[in-house]
């Protein structure tokens, strides 16, 4: 019997791994959240630190050295990891915290010089490896890109996903492909750079009119691109293209090779040849294929061409968001018929009913991400995931909170809520007028276009700050096109200061979600989706507003009226208002009473 085959426990895993470690002579290993093309979900293949650890949160890096084993990640997933990493021998470390130093702090402070770290450079951003080699080095430790010790270990480790690729199109495809790579080419041109290399699947997506599904919720497929003057090369899975398709794509001056072709085609460019390349989207393992270029570093051109929707998109957006809107009527319908009833209902009953109740909308094609119902204790992790092995039921007093989202050919949708079961508390009333209140001042913030993103996130959490609350995460994330439904470069996050590119522009699509979490009490959080228009043309410039486009209620029963402004209230009565319009045409029966119901003025 193969002893691998019996690593049934991330204790055993962990063993084995620092048995690997030992004949391979390194002292430690970085096994990050990654796969090649550094994807937020992963594919089964590249799952190696949740494999490894237990912890299957979607953020977070493991170091494993001889005699010590530390889960980083943030404060969303810290309830989550403390109770995953049980009997493991991994420590949680609360990356964030201020008494916890970096990843890369604790290598170079523990590891003594001389020591090796490897990591597999596959799955390591360029960025992240140059700070790592530098940070090692200083330390006189090594840090090694050609090795992977989990692969030595994980006897069983999935394959890749076989899914086809399949095209998006009119009317939802709003851009051609060659407008779309005549776009991208002039960028690249632009940087002096006679090819550009591709491994984000957002970006080969977009640029292409492809989608496909080998990535949970995001609707992408695992391929490279190397672009240059004359043709796209698109490294990809034999048999995942449809001959049909193949025919379109070489019409546009795309050639298909082989997934694995990618690193002999790297090495045979000429010997100083300008590539350009994002240092956050393609990894060393990748780049460490051609020495010989001349590395060109820059943010990927398609990361800023798609991130600001054209009229056409937006107009299918809005329709996208009515439909979801639509179906979480029609679940919080039921969800509150059921209560009255006094069905049993649990958090995962909450998934199965609101997931059905999407798959039935037209355009529909999965879920955007995993469904977050937590009730109560549970609502407080902000990244917390109902199982069957760990779930509440939803009785009694308490807050319910649901983010969820689907995808849709015309729009990607992320909507959070919060309702009341039972009779909520003064306090959890008080904090969800707070939230509220946060949520309010974004949604009616007026500011000059290029304003850097970051500096929004001051104007959602002033109204918290005032009472001494505050949220660990960000305001705001950037959400692609019937792609992946956290996209960039925009980001309403004080972490997001100082970094390139994220200046607010008319067109871009960005989630309004500040929040207030109370550990093993309650959790609350009141997202919509909001698109940056043009306002106003004044002597100092042009001036951009948020148009709100989720269409949902946000239920008032939490409210506490005397605690809102009159113009917080005249916002809330004006988005129901808007909400009720939208709607009324797409529910009828129990749906449409529970939207009159919800949509009463204040």
């Amino acid at each position: 019997m193969n002893p691998l085959s019996s690593l049934d426990t991330p204790a055993q895993r962990l063993a084995a791994l620092r048995g690997q470690l030992a004949l391979s002579g390194v002292q430690a290993c970085l096994i990050p959240t990654a796969d090649p093309h550094l994807s937020e979900y992963l594919p089964e293949h590249w799952m190696a630190r949740a494999w490894l650890s237990g912890f299957d949160g979607s953020a977070g890096s493991l170091l494993v050295t001889a005699d010590f084993a530390g889960l980083w990640t943030d404060s969303r997933y810290w309830v989550q990891a403390e109770a995953q990493l049980q009997g493991s021998g991994i420590a949680l470390m609360r990356a964030g915290a201020h008494d916890v130093p970096d990843m890369l702090g604790w290598a170079s402070e523990h590891l003594k010089p001389g020591a090796r770290v490897a990591v597999d450079g596959r799955v390591l951003d360029r960025a992240a490896a140059l700070r790592w080699q530098a940070g090692l080095e200083a330390a006189g430790v090594a840090l090694v890109l050609d090795q992977d010790p989990v692969d030595a270990i994980w006897a069983e480790r999935p394959g890749l996903p076989t899914a086809p690729v399949f095209e998006h199109l009119p009317p939802h495809a709003c851009r051609t492909r060659a407008d779309n790579l005549a776009a991208v080419r002039a960028a690249m041109l632009a940087h002096g750079a006679q090819h550009h290399l591709l491994s984000s699947l957002d970006d080969i997506c977009w640029l292409l009119n492809l989608r496909g599904s080998d990535v949970d919720y995001n609707p992408v497929f695992l391929a490279h691109a190397l672009l240059d003057a004359q043709q796209l090369r698109l490294y990809v899975a034999p048999g995942k293209v449809p001959d049909a398709l193949a025919t379109r794509l070489a019409a546009d001056g795309v050639v298909l090779r082989d997934y694995a072709g990618l690193a002999a085609d790297l090495a045979g460019l000429p010997a100083g040849t300008g590539l350009l390349v994002d240092p956050a989207r393609v990894t060393a393992g990748t780049l460490a294929h051609a020495p010989q270029v001349r590395l060109i570093e820059a943010i990927n051109p398609s990361q800023l061409c798609k991130s600001v929707k054209n009229a056409a998109e937006a107009d299918n957006i809005r329709a996208a968001m009515a439909q979801d809107g639509a179906a979480l009527c029609e679940f919080f319908a039921w969800f509150e018929a059921a209560q009255a009833a006094g069905e049993r209902i649990t958090e995962i009953d909450v998934d199965t009913h609101l997931s059905a109740a999407r798959a039935r909308r037209p355009g529909f094609v999965s879920l955007s991400f995993a469904t977050i119902a937590g009730f109560n204790a549970n609502g407080a992790m902000p990244h917390y995931r109902a199982t069957d092995t760990h779930h509440a039921v939803v009785r009694g007093d308490g807050l319910l909170l649901i983010d969820s989202g689907g995808q849709y050919l015309g729009g990607t949708t992320d909507i959070t809520r919060v309702v009341p079961v039972g009779t909520p508390s003064a306090a959890q009333r008080a904090d969800y007028t707070a939230v509220l209140q946060a949520h309010i001042a974004l949604a009616r913030a007026q500011f000059p276009e290029d304003t850097p993103s970051s500096v929004l996130d001051a104007l959602a959490r002033t109204p918290l700050w005032r009472r001494g609350l505050d949220y660990g995460h960000g305001t705001g994330h950037g959400v692609g096109y019937f792609l992946n439904v956290h996209e960039g470069p925009q980001s309403i996050s004080v972490r997001a200061q100082g970094r390139a590119h994220q200046d607010m522009k008319a067109g871009m699509l960005t989630s309004n979600e500040p929040g207030l979490y109370r550990d093993g009490q309650w959790g609350i959080r009141i997202e919509n989706l909001v698109l940056a228009v043009p306002a106003l043309q004044t002597a100092f410039g042009t001036f951009l507003a948020f148009e709100t486009v989720t269409l949902c209620p946000i239920d008032t029963r939490c409210v506490v009226r005397e605690l809102l402004s009159a113009d917080e209230l005249d916002w809330l009565n004006g988005y129901h208002e808007q909400v009720r319009a939208g709607l009324l045409p797409l529910v009828d029966s129990a749906a449409r009473d529970w939207l009159l119901a919800r949509t009463e003025p204040l």
